[in-house]
């Protein structure tokens, strides 16, 4: 409750009801913070984790830079890494062009990120968003369940929540512990091997699991990120039932860390509705 608007004046008595001006006031200013929200969601995912904040975003933004480019460096060597000219590639960061400019409403941070997309040349049907905006997408993914740009989308913008909701960074924190997570809080700050540790880190990135509520944030946040920018929320459903056709966990990769079952799709299709409208807005501004 705001005390300002509804602190009693020296000629009303504590026990008097709120005059009308205060009224009319405390409900601007509460439309007033809502419009300067951070987030302005249609989904309900409430706040990012905590735990994100015992590692510094920066450093760990840097590490995932390096291991990123460390793939891209592999991928060319072993000329898996698709070229400038591919179409694939060119409709993969077509898709991304419409998300990444609705990052902001759910990170302050990404303002600042130099986003990258890439298309790897590989088996894996797998796709990951690294902290800082380092997308590649598996070209197995694509072949497995050949998706529509509007199912596309959605994987990206699931992939990009992940990194937005900051899911690695308290991921991290929590499976370090405390004395851990200092000794590695004070190598990232120059104390100790840096190199070492952004290695480790960056790997980590790669590799890591999270958790069944971060895929729930995940779904809902890539759901509207998608909406937002002009993708059919109904293909969110349509690429569950195709991952569900591809194999489920049975196929590795993004399969085993995504499991496609009906709890998941049931949710996905209560939040469409919330959604609907910011698309419908979005075609008639394209």
């Amino acid at each position: 409750m705001c005390q300002l608007c509804y602190a009693p004046s020296s000629s009303s008595s504590s026990a008097s009801s709120p005059r009308p001006w205060a009224a009319r006031r405390a409900f601007l200013l509460a439309a007033g913070a809502a419009a300067t929200a951070p987030v302005l969601a249609q989904v309900n995912v409430g706040e990012a984790s905590r735990m994100r904040s015992l590692v510094p975003a920066d450093k760990l933004e840097t590490a995932a830079a390096q291991q990123y480019s460390q793939l891209l460096q592999q991928a060319q060597a072993q000329k898996a890494l698709a070229p400038e000219s591919s179409p694939q590639l060119q409709r993969i960061r077509g898709i991304a062009s419409r998300l990444i400019p609705q990052a902001a409403r759910w990170n302050d941070r990404a303002k600042a990120w130099r986003w990258e997309v890439n298309l790897i040349g590989s088996k894996s049907v797998n796709a990951f968003c690294m902290p800082g905006g380092k997308i590649a997408i598996f070209s197995g993914l694509v072949a497995a369940i050949t998706p529509s740009d509007d199912e596309l989308a959605m994987v990206m913008g699931h992939e990009m929540a992940h990194a937005l909701r900051e899911h690695a960074r308290a991921r991290i924190a929590k499976s370090q512990g405390t004395g851990a997570l200092l000794s590695l809080g004070a190598q990232l700050f120059g104390l100790g091997q840096l190199g070492d540790v952004a290695a480790n880190v960056g790997t980590q990135l790669i590799t890591l699991k999270f958790s069944r509520d971060d895929e729930i944030e995940a779904d809902l946040v890539g759901l509207e990120l998608a909406a937002r920018g002009g993708f059919n929320p109904e293909a969110s459903v349509s690429l569950w039932q195709k991952m569900a056709k591809a194999g489920g966990g049975s196929s590795g990769g993004f399969l085993s860390t995504h499991p496609a079952g009906p709890e998941r799709m049931h949710r996905l299709q209560e939040n469409i509705p919330r959604v609907r409208g910011l698309y419908r807005e979005a075609v008639a501004r394209r």
